[in-house]
């Protein structure tokens, strides 16, 4: 089972005039591929894409545990004048909360809240870009999402979409919180590292 994880190397596919993306989730030990995320905007959004930068446009990551299963987690992107907001739907449990961007945040912001609209925490990235922390309530750090990592990630780093997801080893497993930090990855690569 993916979400079974408390770590996830998320791999960007590379091709040559694409307009969606595909990204490999890796096992970082094993180094086996556990999911695949596919990038399934809209048809018309899709075709926008070719005359209007892709961060103005909506735009849904679905979540797979392999090509021929159904999804199981999905993201949906809904820029917005001020605030672009990414809504995280897990196949089961439904709607398991929202990641909305910070005014003037260096380096990336996001409020992560709760399904039922309630703030539960932050995703703050550094002035470098790639290095997120996400936080609870309280402050206390629940999980991060890297480009620093070793092993596998030495040998497959070739671009800035290339990253680790890792939840942090003394916070209690919950049914939403890898599904949410897998998704704290993919968020923070469609809202602030697509620059096409």
């Amino acid at each position: 089972m993916l979400f079974q994880r408390r770590r996830f190397f998320v791999k960007e596919r590379v091709s040559l005039l694409k307009l969606t993306d595909t990204y490999d989730i890796l096992d970082p030990e094993t180094r086996q591929t556990v999911g695949i995320a596919k990038e399934e905007p809209p048809t018309w959004a899709k075709l926008l894409r070719l005359i209007v930068k892709k961060a103005l446009l909506p735009t849904v990551v679905r979540v797979y545990e392999n090509e021929a299963a159904p999804a199981v987690l999905w993201l949906e992107k809904r820029p917005g004048l001020l605030h672009t907001t990414v809504v995280v739907k897990h196949h089961t449990l439904g709607e398991i909360g929202r990641f909305k961007t910070k005014w003037f945040a260096f380096g990336g912001a996001f409020h992560v809240s709760h399904r039922s609209g309630q703030k539960v925490g932050d995703l703050k990235g550094d002035w470098k870009g790639w290095n997120f922390k996400m936080t609870d309530a309280r402050g206390q750090e629940t999980g991060v999402v890297t480009k620093k990592w070793g092993g596998v990630g030495r040998e497959l780093f070739t671009t800035a979409d290339n990253y680790m997801v890792s939840l942090d080893d003394k916070t209690p497993a919950q049914p939403d919180q890898g599904p949410m930090l897998l998704a704290a990855g993919l968020a923070i690569d469609i809202v602030y590292k697509e620059a096409a």
